[in-house]
């Protein structure tokens, strides 16, 4: 262990990775229920878990022993929603089998981020982004969290006239998910090892007595295994590319695998810079070393999560949780990943962990990425201190880590030029910021 992911060199250990690593696999493993039921509206949901499991588990592999960071994938949330409801269910809805030509664009995507990891194209965008847009994107990351948590556990809710307001206090789902929150902050008060961990695992075992007493009513919070198991559903969506489709309407195609690229290029490069800032792994210039390896396990997570049958896989941001633990190196990843195998076989008891003890742990990790707003400048440069705020405020507000980047780096790159500080921006800023504008403009076309 010590000489593949270098412990000491990190200043951690084997047991805190593990419990790091188990920490990331249950603040994420939400995502092995959610995929199959957004992705299962286009195609088969049990072909749909195996190839989620088997994605993640791959792709979070190859970021252990590649890139030696505590960083996991899977599918992104987002992305899968687009993969169902936006190309297979409205732009393709007269293509037979039209989750077949939306793999084949997930598949191209993951060809083009090799080449570009290839080329250090990604690398220059994550260590060319100034660093108070750096701390501006990890804060923003850190509210977006928190809302995702807040949300889940229904302690806000949707209204009409406010957007947002406060949820139902006699909500079992509420109540449990302030517990184990508060409990997650006093136990790592007390330096308690795997603090997330207990928190979320006893959030749950909590809801259960709430169940068998009748006061929470939701779905069942037992495993259960009476269902088995359903590998043979990935016969359904493996290697389901359609190159035939896409090469006879080569410009529509094109136009699905751009929108693909965008968000994922984007949540990639936000995710990365917040979980390695959060785990102290950025250097005296905030750059991260090594990110052309981290980039290209996301890349190849891409590939083989096409290959399997599943949208696109991504780093996520919920591997805070387990750098929030401690966890340094890829042995956290690593643990991760071997979790992710073993919920091919144990599904019911990882499926049956609920919302509002994941939400606990993420209100906790929000917190922690919150406090990078203290490093930040705000008085020496106009243009850093209005990029960071907008980082902050639109990544949350439009649930999306992309969107957050494109207005923090498009106000800079502007507040820059107004400022007489054009020298200040980078060759690297400008292709971001002209890739955002087009962006922008086939929106406006979108919306038109």
């Amino acid at each position: 262990m010590e000489k593949l992911f270098k412990l000491k060199e990190h200043g951690t250990n084997v047991r805190t990775e593990i419990i790091a690593g188990l920490t990331t696999f249950l603040a994420m493993a939400y995502i092995l229920a959610v995929n199959p039921q957004i992705l299962g509206s286009v195609m088969d949901p049990s072909g749909v878990f195996v190839a989620t499991a088997l994605a993640s588990a791959i792709a979070t592999f190859i970021m252990a022993f590649l890139a030696n960071y505590p960083i996991a994938l899977s599918a992104g949330l987002g992305l899968n929603a687009y993969f169902a409801y936006t190309v297979c269910l409205n732009d393709l809805k007269d293509v037979p089998n039209a989750f077949t030509v939306a793999l084949t664009a997930v598949f191209v995507e993951g060809l083009i981020f090799i080449l570009l990891s290839v080329f250090k194209f990604r690398e220059k965008i994550v260590n060319g982004i100034p660093q108070n847009l750096k701390y501006g994107i990890t804060t923003g990351i850190g509210l977006f969290i928190t809302i995702i948590g807040l949300k889940n556990a229904k302690i806000v809710v949707a209204e009409k006239t406010n957007i947002l307001g406060l949820g139902n206090f006699a909500s079992p789902e509420v109540v449990l998910c302030l517990v184990g929150f508060l409990l997650i902050v006093v136990l790592s008060h007390y330096n308690v090892k795997g603090a997330v961990l207990i928190g979320m695992l006893a959030t749950w075992v909590l809801g259960m007595f709430a169940q068998l007493g009748g006061w929470y009513t939701g779905l069942s919070l037992f495993p259960d295994f009476s269902q088995g198991l359903h590998l043979g559903g990935l016969a359904n969506t493996a290697f389901k590319f359609n190159f035939a489709w896409a090469g006879h309407h080569l410009l529509q195609f094109a136009a699905i695998v751009i929108s693909f690229l965008y968000v994922d290029l984007f949540d990639t490069v936000g995710t990365v810079i917040g979980v390695a800032d959060k785990a102290g792994l950025l250097d005296e210039k905030g750059n991260l070393p090594r990110v052309g390896r981290v980039l290209m396990a996301d890349a190849l997570g891409t590939t083989v999560g096409a290959c399997l049958g599943t949208s696109t896989v991504t780093s996520f941001v919920e591997s805070s949780a387990g750098v929030a633990e401690g966890g340094k190196t890829g042995l956290t990843s690593f643990t991760t990943g071997c979790m992710f195998i073993l919920a091919l076989f144990l599904s019911p008891i990882f499926l049956a962990i609920p919302s509002f003890a994941t939400s606990a742990a993420l209100l906790y990790v929000g917190m922690l990425m919150i406090s990078n707003v203290t490093k930040m400048n705000f008085s020496d440069d106009v243009a850093d201190t209005a990029g960071g705020f907008m980082a902050i405020a639109t990544m949350p507000m439009t649930s999306s880590i992309a969107n957050g980047i494109m207005f923090g780096i498009m106000t800079w790159v502007i507040c820059k030029v107004c400022t007489g500080k054009i020298k200040d921006v980078s060759l690297i800023m400008w292709v971001v910021f002209v890739l955002f504008a087009l962006r922008i403009a086939q929106l406006i076309f979108k919306f038109q």
